[in-house]
């Protein structure tokens, strides 16, 4: 028999049936109502449903079939009118027969079913097979050794399938010996692992270069786009693909005996493959890629080390840090977006959760290696969630959005890390603008048009000076007629600075006429000294005697010891008279014989 393609919907009195039954006549229908049981038979077809409420025959049932699409579909009235179906996208759980609420062993005999014609039909095999291949006898393990086994699986129901499965185990898990390796050391050994996997440099180029992980964050999946559901309050509408259903129709019936704390293990699993899924939705903009698998097993501790968790908190923790460890993307707000996808997921019903299954179980099944979680953990959990109530789901919705997860609890010094870099980061922005910013050309300009300025202004001020002393010594000396010279002391009696006395030549460049008592000679004698300022000159201690004889003899006296005190200098054989840096006036000396 074949169990044909069917879907369920309802309004507020009838419940309707859709099968697809091509190649069949319409006068072979057989149809079976009582109570919760629905049984369709059109051969080569039969279908069997338990239903979630009760349907009666009462006459008003309809039914129309479509020859062109094979199309079946049957309205049959509900016993309680306004009574709401639940569960009738659930279609494995609805083709369980009634009283099969217990537990299946997962391997059963089936022999008596099929030794009927067994010698009629001669199997051909596809390929030729390699007779010379090594054969190893196969030891059954007592008792005592499948205890001794560790378990895993959808509720640690699963123990010996890598010992088959020794070349596919290294693809799949990072567990080395699942079989005799303890939950404990699992999880030390998978906390080593993310530790060493952890690069600073892939998550700080993720955090200070988040352009593309920004237009990640503004992505919104398939489940945000859901419309309320019509029918289950609090719910979210979700419809299944044709392949979906299919895939919901292959699967095998089964209940499972799980005590409480392997209830709450199941539930914690579950969140913890959803946040998996959640995060690749996101990250390939739900285009999946070759990686997927990788990326989903990778990313849950439950499928890539069989971690068995006891908190909602743990399954938090042991997904930020995967996460910042091992996919392309390495960001904390993306582990933020995907506890809130799953959030919202579950927020959305089991149906919601029940579509995610489905497709993680797709992309599982097209991957050769990874296929083999879906056999351990994704087709039990599809067959599960469409069991267990609905008000379950919606609380441990509310449950993970209750939950708060910081940096700091992953326990890799994020934040220790992020503020060294943003540190250095300022530092070499700095160093960066100090070395790129342009100077000024006014102020150069500026600051050298006023030192020259005050240059210019100080040698001025300097020659008025001088040039009001010589006319003063002049005039002064004009009843004796002896000498004309320039006292610095007289002109500078202010001054805290001691200077020795020196003797400057006028330049050339300055007129004659600034000393307006020079006679004619003694203009051409300043004008020849001009011209010779670079010779030096030296004047006996005699002739400077004699000259210092003319003068006042007490001023000459006083200037004499205060300039041997503040120079320290003394003169035995004679004083060396060296050129001035400034333009100072030249020391004038007139004698009787020039005036006359």
């Amino acid at each position: 028999m074949i169990t044909p393609a069917f879907d369920l919907s309802q309004d507020p009195e009838y419940l309707i049936l859709s099968i697809r039954v091509p190649y069949t006549r319409t006068s072979e229908f057989d149809l079976f109502i009582e109570g919760t049981d629905f049984k369709f038979y059109a051969k080569p077809y039969f279908l069997r449903l338990t239903l979630p409420g009760r349907i009666v025959e009462d006459g008003r049932e309809k039914a129309i079939f479509d020859i062109d699409k094979g199309l079946f579909t049957l309205r049959v009235p509900k016993e309680t009118a306004g009574e709401h179906f639940e569960g009738l996208q659930m279609l494995t759980s609805l083709l369980a027969p009634k009283g099969s609420r217990s537990a299946k062993p997962l391997v059963e005999d089936i022999s008596t079913d099929c030794s009927e014609g067994v010698g009629d039909e001669e199997e051909e095999d596809e390929e030729e097979f390699d007779w010379q291949v090594e054969q190893e006898v196969y030891m059954e393990s007592s008792e005592e050794e499948m205890r001794a086994l560790q378990k895993y699986g959808f509720g640690n129901q699963r123990s010996g399938v890598f010992a088959r499965l020794q070349e596919e185990l290294s693809e799949v898990i990072d567990v080395k010996n699942p079989e005799r390796t303890t939950v404990a050391e699992r999880r030390q050994a998978r906390l080593e692992a993310e530790a060493s996997a952890f690069s600073p440099d892939h998550y700080l180029a993720d955090l200070f270069e988040d352009d593309e992980i920004k237009r990640l964050l503004a992505f919104r999946a398939w489940w945000a786009k859901l419309s309320p559901s019509a029918d289950q309050e609090g719910e979210a509408a979700v419809l299944f693909t044709d392949d979906e259903k299919e895939q919901l129709r292959k699967f095998t019936n089964r209940s499972y005996l799980l005590d409480k704390t392997s209830r709450y293990q199941v539930w914690l699993s579950l969140v913890d493959i959803l946040l998996a899924y959640s995060y690749e939705v996101r990250a390939t903009e739900g285009e999946y890629n070759v990686e997927s698998p990788w990326t989903i097993r990778k990313l849950s501790g439950t499928l890539c080390w069989m971690e068995t968790y006891s908190s909602l908190q743990e399954v938090l923790v042991s997904f930020g840090r995967r996460v910042l460890c091992y996919p392309l993307y390495r960001h904390f707000a993306m582990v933020s977006a995907a506890v809130n996808d799953t959030a919202v997921i579950l927020q959305s019903g089991k149906a919601c959760v029940l579509k995610c299954l489905l497709d993680i179980h797709r992309v599982f099944r097209e991957n050769d290696p990874a296929y083999i979680l879906n056999d351990l953990y994704i087709t039990d959990y599809c067959i599960w969630i469409q069991r267990v109530k609905s008000k379950k789901v919606t609380a441990l919705a509310a449950t993970l959005q209750k939950a708060s997860l910081l940096k700091k609890d992953l326990e890799l010094e994020l934040e220790e890390l992020e503020e060294a870099a943003t540190i250095v980061a300022e530092e070499q922005e700095e160093e960066g603008a100090s070395k790129n910013a342009p100077i000024p050309c006014s102020d150069s300009s500026s600051a050298s048009s006023d030192s020259s300025s005050s240059d210019s202004s100080d040698e001025s001020e300097e020659s008025e000076a001088e040039g009001q002393g010589c006319a003063d010594s002049n005039q002064g000396g004009g009843a004796g007629g002896e000498t004309f010279k320039y006292n610095p002391l007289e002109s500078e009696p202010t001054s805290p600075t001691p200077q020795e006395p020196t003797v400057t030549f006028l330049s050339s460049g300055r007129k004659v006429e600034a000393l307006p008592s020079a006679s004619e000679g003694s203009r051409q004698l300043i004008q020849e000294l001009g011209e010779r300022v670079a010779d030096e000159l030296r004047i006996s201690q005699d002739s400077l005697s004699s000259y210092k004889a003319e003068t006042n003899c007490s001023q000459l006296s006083s200037a004499a010891a205060q300039t041997e005190e503040t120079s320290g200098r003394s003169s035995s054989s004679g004083t060396f008279l060296e050129l001035s840096p400034g333009r100072n006036p030249l020391l004038i000396v007139q004698t009787h014989e020039d005036l006359d």
